[in-house]
């Protein structure tokens, strides 16, 4: 892989996904963003640097538009999750084992981190899940199957689940 270049603040990058546009961003160490227009806890990257060229801003839009166009189910880059706590990086990591075209739900997911009574504190790290679609959080549902709780809309999060199972 290519060597990434070291930028002071992270470098962003504006996709046009069939969902709307998508700001990605990469530091140093990987892929640290990936935000739909209006999410919610999306960061100001107003002072961050716009890099079309950042090899890993590159990879990702790519990887990105054959999910889109459903060419691809799982993404292969490198992801920064430092600017999480630990315990919603474990969280995040977590959400990556969840296979395409599958769900599971905010207590299944409290369970496999061995933290079966931190559910609520699980729905409030994946709420601030900072890489959405290649870190899935779309793929959690609540209590019984409902779908509930997506920074970035309800009706995307039933977009992307429904993309995926078209795969």
């Amino acid at each position: 892989m290519q060597k990434i270049p070291r930028t002071p603040v992270p470098a962003t990058f504006v996709f046009q996904s069939t969902l709307g546009p998508i700001t990605l961003a990469a530091s140093d160490q990987g892929l640290c963003g990936v935000w739909f227009d209006g999410q919610k806890h999306q960061p100001d990257t107003s002072a961050w640097t716009p890099d079309a060229s950042h090899p890993v801003l590159r990879q990702a839009a790519e990887q990105l538009a054959e999910y889109f166009s459903k060419r691809r189910r799982l993404f292969d880059l490198p992801l920064d999750f430092n600017r999480g706590t630990r315990f919603q990086q474990v969280v995040w990591r977590a959400l990556l084992d969840i296979t395409p075209g599958a769900t599971t739900t905010y207590g299944a997911l409290a369970r496999r981190i061995d933290q079966p009574l931190a559910v609520r504190a699980v729905a409030a790290a994946i709420g601030r899940n900072p890489i959405s679609i290649v870190v899935p959080c779309h793929r959690v549902l609540g209590a019984g199957g409902a779908l509930t709780g997506y920074a970035g809309g309800l009706d995307r999060k039933a977009a992307l689940l429904q993309l995926e199972r078209t795969v």
